[in-house]
């Protein structure tokens, strides 16, 4: 289906909010608690499902949902529709401080993969659901984990990420980067790992075991955050209970999170 055209701004340096104007009757798609405010006029349900496959029946409802687990999100997605006259505001925020990032499908042939918590909300008629890394080690060292999520459709998807993002355009090119910096990439790259310099670089350098590798043609989003590396300074300055928690670039602190992908 085509995905409804929709308005936006997005407000904010730091702790992004994105308000999106809807016309009468459009819908936007959103993570479920993600909704800032919005006008009155606005119906909002929670639904099981993006609305893109409105005729799948119970069993594929009951699909939709097990790959929502998956991802670890929320089951429901919020559908926010206008139902009166005129223009009506809603809006998103993320969960934690960061950027907001808009995609228009279109430009990326119509898909994106991207971590799997990093979606936040899109037009009516995208659809959002899981990919599968097919290569063992991205999956367990990468980052990512196994479980990636795909966005399709024809119109806008917002992301949100840690910090700082930047758009990097590959032409038949190479990107080393550390594997809890990315955010998303298009379909059309070549995603994988590899063995972060020699053994003393690995033990010794705070870059973790591995780096991610992302060769071809086709668009990367870069943060300059990611929520875990946050998470570990938030950690490694709290009172310890028990004994010294592990830096992010140990050996140690770093194994724990390889196989569940939580280097994000």
């Amino acid at each position: 289906m085509n995905s409804h055209v929709i308005d936006y701004k997005i407000h904010g340096d730091d702790m992004q909010v994105v308000s999106i104007e809807l016309d009468p009757n459009e819908t936007v798609i959103a993570e479920a608690g993600s909704m800032n405010w919005m006008d009155s006029g606005i119906s909002f349900e929670a639904k099981m499902g993006d609305g893109t496959e409105p005729d799948s029946g119970i069993m594929g409802k009951l699909f939709s949902v097990g790959k929502r687990v998956l991802t670890g999100e929320s089951i429901f997605l919020t559908h926010f529709t206008n139902i009166e006259s005129g223009k009506k505001e809603v809006a998103f925020a993320a969960p934690y401080p960061g950027s907001i990032i808009a995609v228009d499908l279109n430009d990326v042939n119509g898909e994106i993969l991207c971590q799997k918590d990093a979606f936040l909300c899109a037009a009516m008629g995208t659809n959002v659901s899981i990919a599968f890394n097919k290569r063992i080690g991205a999956g367990f060292f990468g980052g990512e984990g196994f479980i990636l999520q795909r966005l399709t459709g024809n119109g806008l998807a917002f992301l949100h990420a840690g910090g700082t993002v930047v758009k990097k355009e590959l032409n038949n090119q190479t990107l080393l980067i550390d594997t809890g910096c990315i955010v998303a990439f298009s379909t059309g790259l070549d995603y994988s790992i590899e063995r972060a310099g020699n053994l003393k670089s690995m033990i010794f350098g705070g870059e973790g075991l591995f780096l991610a590798t992302i060769k071809g043609t086709g668009t990367v989003f870069l943060q300059s955050l990611p929520f875990s590396r946050m998470a570990d300074r938030i950690l490694q300055n709290a009172p310890k209970i028990g004994g010294k928690s592990k830096g992010e670039g140990s050996i140690l602190g770093g194994l724990g999170r390889m196989i569940d992908g939580d280097n994000f």
